[in-house]
Order: C-alpha cells, then structure tokens, then sequence
C-alpha cells in the first residue's frame, strides 16, 4: 500500500484528474522534451467531455508556458484503455514531431504512461486491506495511527502538519470570499453567508451544523473557483475531510497532534480505497470520491474520540456502504453543481456515521472491506454517463433554473 502522500497532495482544483495530473503529465512530457517549441494535447474520455469546466485546458496551458501548447477536446473517440486520457505530442522549431506520450490520469492527482509497466511505488505499508492492518494493530498492541508513524518516513508528521495548515488556510479564504464561481453557470459562493446567518432564537447545535456546511463550502468554493486545496482523497471531494476537522477543532480544542492523528487514520482509509477500488469519479462515479472522502472523515471523527479499531472501520464502513451507487453528474462539466453541496451534506454525514458505530459496532454484519470492493464493482457496472462525462443525471437534466 502506498504513502498517504499518494492521498494528501497540494494542487490547484477544481479538479485532482482533470487538472492536477494533466499539469503532471505535462511537467514530465516537458521535461522529456527540452528542445521543443511548442505542445499539443489532445483529451479523450472524462477529461474531453468536462475538462473545459475542469480547467484542464487552462491547467495544461499554464504547465507547458511560457512555450505555447493548442488543447484539442475529442469527443468522439470512445475505445479507451481508461476513462481519462490524454495524448502530448513535442514539435520542433520547424515543426517537427519530436515524440509523443499519451498519459492516464487514473484519480487523486496521480497519472502512468500508457503501454509502460505502471511505476512501483515504494509500497510503505505490507498490508492489502483494512482486515490485515487489524490483525497486525491487534497481535501487536498497535493503533492505526500508529502503524502509520511506524511504517511512514521520520517527516510523515511534518507532512500531515502542513496538509493540516493547508486545509485550513483553504477554509479561512473561503469564508472571506464572495462573488460568483467561475463559469456560465453563475453560481454564487455561499460559505460566507451560511457562516454569518444567524435566525432568531436558533438552537446553537442548529448554528454549528450550518457552519460545519460552511466549512465544506469554502474549501469546495475554493476548489471550484482553481484556488489551492488539499486531495481528501481528491479535489472534487476535497471540502469534507477539512470541515469536519475544522469544526471539531474550533468546538473541541483539539491539539495539532490529535488532529494529525486523526488525518494519519483517514489517510490509510483512503490509501485502502485507491488500492483495493479506486477514488476516481471517472471510473467510479461520485462514490468514489464523495463516498471515499466520507468514510475518510468518519473515521478521522471515531479517532479524534478515541474510539477502538472495529468502531473506527464501522464509521468508515457506514460511510461508504450509504453511498454506493452515487453518481457523478456535474452540470456543464463544473464542479459546482452538485458537487459543493454534497460535500457539505457528506460532512454531517461522516459525523453521523461515526456516533453510530460507537454506538453499534458490536452489531456490525459488513466488513470495510466488504463495501470497498462492493464500490468499485458498482463503479465498473455503472453506466458512463454517470461516471463525469457530463451525460447523465443532473447534467442532462438542467435547465438553467431552479
């Protein structure tokens, strides 16, 4: 299993596939080809058919420059090794064709060349699900935290550090900010308004969900408008993971190391997913992503309490299990609608799931284990159109109105 740096990587949204591994795949053709004058790329699959929305063609642009590189968006090619494709090709001075590579962008901001053998990663972790960390926390008195700082690098707690100052530097521009998403969608940001409603004779629990939906709000504004956030475990799902921290921090005091033992547990949630399925709404849909970020959430909430290791897995298994089949639609290709909300609505569902599984953990019948590879054969079964094409469900159906 790889590094939760494979899960917690600091890129420009909106998207992790759509713009942070095309920017990747171009740093690397780039580097491949000094010499040459000038790029072209050519998207297939998911990254044609909403990367316009994505900001992919911006992202790319803005990899290759200051030597100019012309976007082609081919909507017409449909046998696909992948559903995110895309092609570069480096020409010369004269014009030439230098050489090109065509990438895959398979999720969470990580990309392989297509007909190489996919890069070893350093597998840090020995273990090829949650049920063998179990075993291995049990036979040796271990939390998951700690199995985390055993097997990671001397810097993991550095590295979560940041991603943690990260998060919320990406929730405090959030809530600051007004004005309407980029787009032809003209959709307005709300994180400010919902942070700063208050309605007459408000219960203060009432008060503290619409400002944990704020936080989820202003990292997923910020996303949608390319401003810098954190992959939990990809951009579009991006909001979830930070607002619950967020809001259990402000309530609760809890102290930077708590938090980041609390990122380390969701981390391997995550890392488990992205090996055993995937966590991308391209091959998956939104359960992918939305549904991944959940289960990373409510298990980051059971650590923060102290909860055991059957309650932690319980919460991330509720998590995800309540969400399989969840489609990824993005109208027009945006991540606005509905992805904004529903990272809002995932938030309290993540604390949700956690107060369950303390509460019926014993009760359990379903593995974490079990939902994941549940998730990903729904994934595969899924039609296209419900896996970020833009195609289907809400993108289809918007009418440019309430």
């Amino acid at each position: 299993m790889e590094s939760l740096r494979e899960i917690y990587k600091i890129g420009k949204g909106p998207s992790s596939s759509h713009t942070i591994g095309p920017m990747r795949a171009a740093s690397h053709f780039a580097g491949k080809f000094p010499a040459a004058a000038r790029f072209r790329a050519v998207l297939y699959g998911s990254l044609a058919l909403t990367g316009k929305g994505h900001l992919t063609d911006v992202a790319l642009t803005e990899a290759f420059a200051p030597k100019p590189c012309e976007v082609i968006f081919d909507r017409e090619k449909k046998d696909l090794p992948h559903p995110n494709v895309l092609e570069l090709i480096a020409y010369s001075p004269k014009g030439e064709t230098l050489g090109d590579v065509t990438y895959i962008s398979v999720g969470g901001g990580s990309v392989r060349i297509l007909g190489e053998p996919e890069e070893k990663k350093r597998n840090v972790y020995p273990f090829a699900d949650f049920g063998e960390i179990m075993r291995f926390c049990n036979e040796h008195g271990l939390s998951l935290e700690q199995v985390v700082f055993d097997f990671e690098d001397a810097e993991i707690y550095d590295f979560l550090a940041h991603v943690w100052r990260t998060m919320r530097e990406t929730i405090l521009r959030g809530l600051h900010a007004s004005g309407t998403l980029p787009g032809s969608l003209g959709v307005e940001r709300k994180a400010k308004t919902l942070f700063e409603s208050v309605a007459e004779e408000e219960e203060p629990e009432a008060r503290e969900k619409r400002h944990l939906c704020a936080f989820a709000f202003a990292t997923a504004e910020e996303n949608a408008s390319g401003g810098t956030v954190v992959t939990a475990p990809t951009c579009g799902a991006s909001g979830i993971l930070p607002a619950v921290l967020f809001y259990l921090s402000a309530k609760h005091g809890f102290s930077e190391k708590r938090i980041v033992d609390a990122l380390a547990v969701a981390g391997l949630i995550g890392a488990i997913v992205k090996q055993n399925a995937s966590i991308s709404g391209a091959e998956a849909g939104c359960q992918a992503e939305v549904g991944t970020a959940t289960a990373m959430a409510a298990a980051a909430v059971s650590t923060l309490f102290g909860a055991t290791i059957g309650e932690t897995e319980y919460a991330a298994e509720i998590a995800l299990e309540h969400q399989l089949g969840l489609t990824c639609d993005p109208v027009c290709g945006y991540v606005q609608i509905p992805c904004i909300e529903r990272n809002a609505v995932a938030s309290m569902r993540a604390l949700s799931a956690a107060e369950l599984a303390k509460v019926l953990a014993g009760t359990r019948k379903i593995s974490f284990d079990t939902v994941v590879a549940t998730m990903y054969a729904t994934g595969k079964d899924m039609n296209s159109r419900y896996r970020e094409t833009a195609e289907g469900g809400l993108a289809a159906n918007y009418k440019n109105k309430p």
